[in-house]
């Protein structure tokens, strides 16, 4: 079950396991074979942290570590656990047994293989998506991928080859940055597993999907998305990463690039998706 493990207990102020917040959600998160940081860069942060005393980076109330969300933001991430279905990811509100696919999974297959997220796109969750992709949080990235990395540890137990959802350059250009590369490369990072984001390409630009309905986003995506060197993707098993994911029409998109190219297994990973009333 996913913990702020300093979270205040029954009975306790909020503010009591504040000062534990981001040492505990390290913790929760912590990659093995990680090294202790060195003791001049303890006290260099120890003096910062005097200086600017840091805070949770969506309501700005103090703890302990910077980056570290404080116990009310935490508790209102809607984490996506077990059960869930095998293929979409999404929530089941009981287990059905291991292996198990939903009704959505059955009737409309995606072309990918399995899909996990961190969470329901809600809350906390939403929040972080929307402050990492538009308010230029760029250092969200190191707080989300080890959260994105729990979530999906049985698709990177393949060790896949890690491809970021790609931006077109022109929008890549204005936003100065493609959130799904920085979150890919955090993942990477802490899997020891390659990444390229330069491999899958965005080569038509296209309207933005919000506001639009699941037919509208497909028609929109379709065709926007090659490969610089598929030769590299024969046999191999991709993870695309995405920030968010909402009706699935931009990873199916890309899948179907990738499956062209020959690549044998495709699964995706997000920090958030959009759940509907029945958790298809």
């Amino acid at each position: 079950m996913w913990r702020m493990v300093g979270a205040p207990t029954t009975g306790e102020d909020a503010t009591d396991g504040a000062e534990d917040d981001g040492a505990e959600q390290a913790a929760a998160f912590a990659t093995p074979g990680t090294t202790r940081p060195s003791l001049a860069r303890r006290l260099a942060r120890g003096l910062v942290d005097r200086l600017l005393p840091p805070c949770c980076p969506l309501c700005r109330s103090l703890t302990a570590d910077g980056g570290a969300l404080c116990a009310a933001c935490w508790s209102t991430i809607r984490f996506i656990e077990r059960p869930y279905c095998e293929r979409l990811g999404t929530p089941f509100p009981f287990d059905l047994g291991e292996g198990t696919l939903s009704a959505g999974a059955i009737a409309d297959p995606p072309a990918y293989d399995r899909a996990r997220a961190v969470a329901r796109f809600e809350g906390a969750g939403r929040d972080l998506v929307h402050m990492l992709k538009y308010d230029d949080h760029v250092e969200l990235a190191r707080l989300m991928a080890p959260m994105m990395v729990r979530a999906g540890r049985d698709l990177l137990a393949g060790r896949p080859l890690l491809l970021p959802v790609p931006l077109h350059p022109t929008r890549l250009w204005r936003r100065r940055f493609n959130q799904s590369a920085l979150l890919a490369r955090e993942i990477a990072r802490l899997s020891a597993l390659p990444c390229d984001t330069g491999l899958l390409r965005r080569t038509r630009r296209t309207p933005r999907q919000v506001g639009l309905d699941r037919k509208g986003r497909a028609d929109n995506v379709r065709g926007a998305f090659a490969l610089a060197k598929p030769e590299r993707l024969r046999g191999r098993d991709v993870l695309l990463v995405d920030d968010v994911l909402t009706t699935g029409a931009t990873v199916e998109a890309a899948t179907r690039t990738l499956r062209r190219a020959g690549a044998a297994r495709v699964d995706v990973l997000v920090f958030a998706r959009v759940v509907g009333d029945g958790a298809s």
